[in-house]
């Protein structure tokens, strides 16, 4: 394959989609997110992308604040950590630190909302790059392994999946997103303590973390309203 060929080739898998109306592909999209959130062996894979997003939302926030993202865990238990350099305290600090949560949320309504505009391709593409960058932020060998599965799930649909494959990735990590967000939250909420995210910003502030736990509820809500108005007229 020639240098134009594979410029083209990749130009047609960026271009947006014309003529994909939903139908069955959206309801197994839907289907299979339900079934890696509720069923725990599934769910105990499946969650590596909640975290993945949970810990590039704190780093994302971190840096546009002024702070430096030095690097990222995923444990064994999909769990994970990120590590982000600046002050001790201020709004850098509480900000970065409370956008953990919400991050896999908001990016998951985002995703069912460009799953059905045809921009598959591209965005699958531009989390192909994300990924591959982060790989420099890793600090652990299972931690490079898992952001590269991933990668090379995401590289193998945007290239042989075609526009309707690419379309039930996105719609399907969209969903996954949205329903990972309120299992996690829910898990903090039932058994978190002083090191989780809504504990350290109750040191940070002073605010209870119960305060910072109903922030979290409004923000994942609102983007579970979004993602449901963006689907709910497929599937009439």
């Amino acid at each position: 394959m020639d240098l134009e060929q594979l410029r083209d080739d990749v130009w047609d898998r960026v271009v947006p989609a014309s003529g994909l109306d939903a139908g069955w592909w959206a309801l197994l999209a839907l289907a299979v997110a339900l079934v890696a959130v509720v069923v725990p062996v599934i769910w105990l894979r499946a969650r590596l992308a909640v975290t993945i997003v949970h810990e590039l939302g704190h780093a994302v926030i971190g840096m546009l604040l002024g702070r430096r993202f030095t690097g990222f865990v995923v444990s064994a238990d999909m769990s994970g950590h990120a590590v982000t350099v600046g002050p001790r305290r201020g709004f850098g600090r509480v900000a970065s630190t409370w956008a953990g949560y919400p991050a896999p949320a908001v990016v998951g309504a985002l995703l069912v909302q460009l799953a059905f505009g045809g921009w598959a391709g591209a965005v699958l593409l531009a989390a192909l790059v994300v990924l591959v960058l982060s790989v420099v932020f890793a600090r652990s060998a299972h931690t490079v392994l898992t952001v590269l599965v991933t990668a090379a799930l995401v590289a193998a649909v945007w290239w042989w999946g075609g526009p309707l494959g690419a379309a039930c990735l996105l719609l399907g990590a969209g969903v996954l997103l949205l329903l990972g967000a309120w299992r996690h939250l829910g898990s903090v909420i039932a058994t978190g303590g002083r090191h989780d995210d809504p504990g350290q910003l109750a040191e940070l502030t002073g605010v209870p973390a119960w305060l910072w736990n109903g922030t979290f509820v409004l923000v994942i809500g609102a983007c579970t309203f979004w993602g449901w108005t963006a689907l709910s007229p497929h599937l009439m």
